[in-house]
Parts: structure tokens; C-alpha cells; sequence
């Protein structure tokens, strides 16, 4: 998705090292708000929005690039391109494209896997609610990339033969996204 959008080389290097990152805040989060089956109250999700901020705190002690990068990621992949999102309330560009990508990506992630409060989504029903949330959720940019990726995954997916199939290298797509 970084490449796609014109980040330098070594910027994708380090957005793909960093963004693993993103969530490293809940481990503050007590596991009966994480793994909580039913909805979270009023105050147990200000706890589970405190995630952003904490992650942001830990990593930004460091001197690494990519964990400065993963602590910038962490502070804003909660952020709404309406501004409506937490922790700070930033809106368009003012939020990082590094916050904005993993965005995009976390909750595709996080629909499309189950989860202790919820069943996995189909994929055509994730890549729906990410088109819906263009423009008020995410910035329309990396809507756009993000659907890129996808169909060049998916048609690089297409062409797999049989054989490339059958000797293991059924992860074609994962190799496209991971070349996107």
C-alpha cells in the first residue's frame, strides 16, 4: 500500500517492520476488556482506547527508526480522516501516512479474522465497509491503494497453475501484497 502510494523504498522497509507494532499498547489492557465476548461499556472502552497512546509511549523511547516509525503508528492508526477517531482527534493529512496505511489495514485484518467478540467477515463484505468508510474513516488515497493491492493479489492468485499449487506456492498472493 506504500509503495503505492509513492513512499520511498526504505520507507515501505520500515512501515512493514513497524506496523507488526501497531497494538502493542494492550498489553496495558486487562484481558477481561480485550477478550470481552459482548459489547464494552462506556468506560471499559475508554480503557481499550487508552491502547493507542500507551503503545505510542513505549516505542517512542527509542532510538530505532523503525520503532520511532511504530510508535508514530501506533499513536495515530486510530485516527479518522474526519477527525473523529482517537486519541488526538487529527483529520486528513495532519494524521501520518503511516497511521493512515496500517488503518486501513487493521481492520481489514480485524474483520476478515475472528475474534473472541465476533465471527470473521467475509472478504467482499470487509473490502465493502472499507469503501463505505472512504473519506470518513480513511483517507480516500489509501482506499484506493488498498483496493490496488487486493485486485493485483487477487489476480496474481488467478494465475497460479496447478503445479505451483501443489509444490507449496499457493502464497503467489501473499508474495504480490507483500511486493505491493
Amino acid at each position: 500500500i506504500g509503495a503505492r502510494l509513492g513512499l520511498r523504498a526504505e520507507q515501505v522497509r520500515r512501515l512493514r517492520e513497524a506496523a507488526p507494532l501497531h497494538d502493542v499498547g494492550k498489553i496495558a489492557i486487562p484481558d477481561s476488556i480485550l477478550l470481552k465476548r459482548g459489547n464494552l461499556s462506556a468506560e471499559e472502552h475508554r480503557v481499550m482506547e487508552a491502547h493507542a497512546a500507551l503503545g505510542a509511549r513505549l516505542l517512542a523511547r527509542s532510538s530505532s527508526p523503525v520503532l520511532q516509525m511504530a510508535a508514530v503508528i501506533a499513536a495515530t492508526h486510530h485516527e479518522w480522516w474526519n477527525g473523529t477517531g482517537y486519541p488526538s482527534g487529527l483529520a486528513g493529512e495532519r494524521i501520518p501516512i503511516v497511521g493512515r496505511v496500517v488503518a486501513v489495514a487493521d481492520v481489514f485484518d480485524a474483520l476478515t479474522h475472528e475474534r473472541p467478540y465476533k465471527r470473521a467477515w467475509p472478504v467482499g463484505q470487509a473490502i465493502a465497509r472499507i469503501k463505505r468508510a472512504s473519506g470518513s474513516q480513511f483517507d480516500p488515497r489509501v482506499v484506493a491503494a488498498f483496493l490496488a493491492v487486493h485486485e493485483h493479489a487477487l489476480a496474481s492468485a488467478a494465475a497460479r497453475t496447478p503445479e505451483q499449487v501443489s509444490q507449496g506456492s499457493d502464497l503467489v498472493g501473499l508474495g504480490a501484497l507483500q511486493q505491493q
